[in-house]
């Protein structure tokens, strides 16, 4: 089936477009499971002192680069599931899904058990000390024990996606969310656990999603034994995407441990910014989840045409959406710092950062549309070679701040907007060059 980018002219919806937002919709709420979960434990664990919400921060930053490097067995299960569906292949697709769970128990255990170990070492590496570096080794040592359970879920995520499935992870993640809050109220503030309880409240929560992905998953997985010859492949397409989420996180973990030289007020407000930026790129990735599903189907068939016009077609939906985001955090800054701490320091560093924030959505909105048709075509040694060479945007930032801390807020966050420019430009021109695409697609 051939899609146009659009039916005319004029500024309407066409088919192909109310497609990828029937599916954007629940693709939402699959992406909120670790981001939400700490943008919860911010409001919360701020309320509990500036000290708590940098360790919160150094934690943070050490759990979400840990899901992000793994994050390849639920962005490299979609396309391939995707793909075997495409071309007709439905006992290939379970053999994969069923081949990515058995990895995510494999990694999940070990990564746990280091996590646990080196919670002290892993915060002071990131610059906490004193209180700080006490209150992210809680939260870290803690949150460890739910590494597994989130690897489990990433699969289930990335299963279900390839199938265009996404109403009952949906239904699963809104369930874990609205669970979380609960008990981490009652815990925090009821039993006065403090960040600790924080960190219980969100393994406990992990723990049940990730069963409830295991039972959803039972008919899409083959029995089968897992196979070195197998997984050896999705590894390799694992690396090409590891290494595009390494050079990511270098901008994030230095941003972080920069912001924690400068002082204790830029941390936290940093902490905050970050966890916003994260929450508010779920809004858009969940424009890049139907890509990679749809265009993976569509190269599974042979249909370049239809490939891209499902990329052009969420990079427009999705500027549309940044657009919107951009007004609506540009005009709330002034009053969502008062959401998350009672610090003057800290809100007036959160307020400046909120201006940088809402400029970041418009570029975002192109750079993660792309990002989801090229690892939907494929194209994961690209995006992980690209993703290196779009830290030249961020260095010279990064390096001024370190050397005039006066910079603070306005450096770092100056910084990741040159950065996420850049991703929107090289993505751009490597989706309109098709070299992404098969030989065979491009004649077919």
């Amino acid at each position: 089936m051939r899609w146009s980018v659009c039916d005319d002219t004029r500024v309407t919806l066409s088919a192909l477009d109310r497609r990828i937002i029937a599916l954007a919709l629940p693709a939402l709420g699959t992406l909120a499971i670790e981001p939400l979960y700490i943008l919860v434990d911010t409001a919360i664990v701020g309320r509990l002192g500036t000290a708590k919400l940098a360790g919160l921060a150094i934690a943070g930053t050490v759990l979400l680069t840990i899901t992000a490097l793994l994050g390849f067995m639920q962005y490299g299960v979609t396309p391939e599931v995707a793909h075997a569906r495409g071309s007709g292949d439905g006992e290939r697709a379970r053999v994969v899904a069923n081949d990515a769970l058995w990895l995510a128990v494999l990694l999940g255990v070990p990564v746990a058990v280091t996590v646990a170990l080196l919670a002290r070492p892993l915060a002071r590496l990131l610059g906490a000390t004193g209180g700080v570096l006490d209150a992210a080794t809680t939260y870290l040592s803690i949150s460890a024990i739910g590494l597994p359970f989130v690897f489990i879920t990433l699969v289930g995520h990335g299963v279900m996606r390839g199938h265009n499935d996404l109403r009952k992870p949906l239904l699963i993640v809104l369930a874990a969310n609205v669970a979380n809050v609960v008990i981490e109220i009652v815990v925090v503030y009821g039993f006065k656990m403090g960040i600790a309880g924080s960190a219980w409240s969100t393994v406990v929560v992990q723990v049940l999603a990730a069963g409830a992905f295991a039972t959803i998953l039972g008919p899409h997985l083959a029995r089968v034994r897992p196979a070195w010859q197998r997984i050896k492949p999705f590894l390799v397409i694992g690396g090409h995407l590891g290494l595009r989420s390494a050079a990511m996180l270098v901008v994030w973990i230095t941003v972080t441990r920069v912001a924690a030289h400068v002082d204790t007020p830029t941390l936290a407000a940093h902490q905050v910014l970050f966890q916003l930026f994260s929450f508010l790129a779920l809004i858009l990735d969940a424009l890049a989840i139907p890509a990679q599903s749809l265009v993976a189907g569509a190269m599974g068939g042979l249909d370049a045409g239809s490939a891209m016009a499902v990329g052009w077609s969420s990079a427009k939906l999705s500027l549309y959406v940044g657009g919107g985001l951009c007004v609506l955090v540009g005009a709330t800054s002034p009053f969502v710092p008062h959401i998350f701490t009672g610090d003057g320091a800290v809100i007036s560093r959160v307020t400046a950062g909120l201006l940088f924030l809402a400029v970041i959505q418009i570029p975002g909105a192109v750079a993660f549309a792309l990002d989801g048709a090229l690892i939907g075509g494929q194209d994961g040694k690209f995006l992980g070679r690209a993703a290196v060479f779009n830290l030249v945007a961020y260095a010279p930032f990064l390096i001024a701040t370190l050397v005039h801390p006066a910079l603070g807020i306005g450096g770092l966050w100056g910084g990741q907007l040159a950065w996420m420019t850049l991703r929107a430009v090289v993505n751009a021109r490597r989706f309109k060059s098709k070299r992404w695409m098969p030989a065979v697609a491009l004649t077919g």
